[in-house]
């Protein structure tokens, strides 16, 4: 087991990431019922590579790590937030096995809103996922009050202009509009369900730059981010851990 600088400590790896308190883990310590490679440890102080080293506790082994990455589908009616006290959010959701403190979505979707939320205790990662700079495509289905019609694709591959938000966090007069990169709209087979294609993530983007062309958002789902879809497999409010594959799309790791 190494003791390097900048290694985490042995204790508060598990209190973080299991139901043990700090003080139940300094008990089991002392007792010697951790094990970190195999050799039992008492010092409350050792630290630990969670990517390398093998810990146990009771002679059960701890599936710990630095990070977590999960894909949630959200479904409707639940808030993207780590607390709220009329709302069940997305951190209440999750299956005990992924708990871990920390956690926070990486990116918010509205309450109506359904689909792929990354969860994560890693601020670099989500800090560049969101930020405007890293243009990160995220995909969209959006379902609208009426049928698209022409010219719609074009305004939005262009770049069009949105009435400034007070959420946009830039100052502005009364009627100033703010100007969205190029996006990506696609048509389906039915006139009133589009595939939209975003990198910037402005408040309520989507809906605004409908909004701004006479159109009703009526359903939205999140579908992908930076080219990892949402698992078809997981229904609303199921979640899993990000694979290697979806990992590495994401830039994580590296």
């Amino acid at each position: 087991m190494a003791y390097q600088k900048g290694l985490i400590r042995l204790d508060k790896a598990i209190a973080d990431q299991t139901g043990y308190s700090r003080k139940d883990v300094h008990k089991l310590l002392s007792k010697g019922q951790v094990l970190v490679n195999g050799a039992a440890v008492r010092n409350f102080d050792a630290k630990v590579d969670l990517e390398q080293d093998i810990i146990s506790v009771n002679g059960q082994e701890l599936a710990l790590k630095k990070y977590s990455y999960i894909m949630m589908n959200k479904p409707k009616g639940v808030v993207c937030a780590t607390a709220d006290e009329k709302l069940p959010t997305v951190i209440d959701l999750l299956p005990e096995a992924f708990r871990r403190r920390g956690l926070f979505p990486a990116g918010r979707l509205d309450k109506d809103t359904e689909g792929f939320v990354l969860l994560t205790n890693d601020g670099q990662t989500a800090h560049r996922l969101l930020a405007p700079r890293s243009h990160v495509p995220k995909q969209y289905t959006v379902w609208l009050d009426k049928p698209v019609e022409e010219g719609v694709e074009q305004a939005f591959a262009k770049g069009m202009e949105i009435p400034l938000d007070k959420h946009d966090n830039r100052p502005g007069r009364a009627g100033a509009r703010i100007k969205c990169s190029p996006a990506r709209l696609e048509r389906t087979e039915q006139p009133q369900v589009v595939r939209v294609e975003i990198r910037q993530g402005m408040y309520h983007q989507v809906k605004r730059m409908f909004a701004s062309m006479g159109y009703l958002v009526v359903g939205l789902r999140r579908d992908s981010i930076g080219g990892v879809a949402l698992d078809p497999a997981l229904a609303p409010g199921e979640s899993r851990e990000l694979d290697a594959a979806e990992m590495d799309m994401l830039g994580i790791g590296k």
